[in-house]
């Protein structure tokens, strides 16, 4: 446990039943935030509220600072940290109550039940990813440093995220996150938008992430475009991406993308929301991401996301 922001309250609604829970937040060795070569390595333990507050990260990461300041309230970012937020369990309107409401509806296929309750003849569980760090780490090319038994590695965060429900991340038994590394941003540039119902506390209903490459100022050359709260896992966006390389940012190639999105999009009915205003929100955010990148529109003229 690290914040325990996520983890007390599953405890809590008796989605896990732990024997024991150990503290790791008086570790220093994994709180600091320090150079690694020309970007940074933070350690697991820092707080999303550090996160959005260091000047380095808001000025070579600021997407990352950006999705760190949308997580939840300031209590919580407070206490919550970038390791929690990074392994973070997947979430459903189903699974996601209290025990006794869970008990009412005859549980579900994530905790004591065959049954998936978002499709009940299928042989799989839909709950969503929904961390707002992630898809930024993603598009930030960031990696974890994961210790463990069998000593210690370290794994593109992309490689963290399996599309299952059940087990979502590839983390092997006894293995904790210590570290988080970014790499120097070099030429790319990256947004980080988010819709959810309130404008606080609330998890995403859809996430996007988008990071471009252009050396010359005009011309793609590189892209990542990763989606989270519509999958099992972070989404990457690669026919969307495609279509911007090789591409300079104009309305119609940005056009095109958003529709490439919206094709892929495949939201389930497990979260707050309806399945295909979610799915047009997709397209709506990683659009406005891309006019924000191409210089088409200042934060100050960007609807809220």
């Amino acid at each position: 446990m690290s914040g325990g922001t996520d983890l007390l309250v599953n405890i809590k609604h008796r989605l896990i039943a732990p024997r024991y829970v150990i503290a790791l937040r008086h570790l220093p060795d994994l709180k600091a935030t320090t150079a690694a070569g020309n970007g940074l390595r933070i350690g697991a333990e820092a707080s999303l509220l550090a996160l959005e507050s260091d000047d380095r990260i808001r000025r070579l990461y600021p997407a990352l600072a950006h999705a760190a300041h949308t997580v939840s309230t300031p209590q919580v970012r407070a206490v919550g940290t970038i390791g929690g937020n990074v392994c973070l369990d997947v979430r459903c309107n189903y699974y996601n109550q209290s025990h006794e409401w869970r008990r009412a509806i005859g549980f579900c296929m994530k905790k004591d039940s065959p049954i998936c309750r978002v499709a009940p003849g299928g042989d799989r569980c839909w709950a969503v990813a929904s961390a707002d760090t992630v898809p930024a780490l993603i598009a930030l090319r960031a990696s974890a440093t994961i210790a463990g038994p069998g000593g210690e590695r370290m794994v593109p965060i992309s490689n963290m995220y399996q599309d299952d429900g059940l087990i979502p991340m590839t983390l092997q038994f006894g293995e904790i996150v210590t570290a988080v590394t970014l790499p120097a941003p070099g030429g790319w540039s990256c947004v980080y938008k988010k819709f959810r119902l309130r404008q606080s506390f609330d998890f995403p209903l859809v996430g996007a992430a988008v990071a471009v490459e252009r050396p010359d100022g005009e011309t793609v050359t590189s892209a990542c475009i990763t989606l989270t709260a519509v999958a099992s896992f972070p989404e990457r966006a690669t026919a969307a991406e495609n279509i911007l390389i090789g591409q300079p940012l104009t309305p119609e190639t940005i056009s095109a993308a958003g529709q490439s999105i919206f094709k892929l999009a495949k939201p389930m009915d497990n979260t707050a929301g309806t399945i295909f205003h979610r799915k047009r929100m997709a397209r709506v955010l990683v659009e406005r991401a891309l006019r924000e990148l191409a210089g088409m529109m200042l934060d100050s003229e960007l609807p809220p996301t």
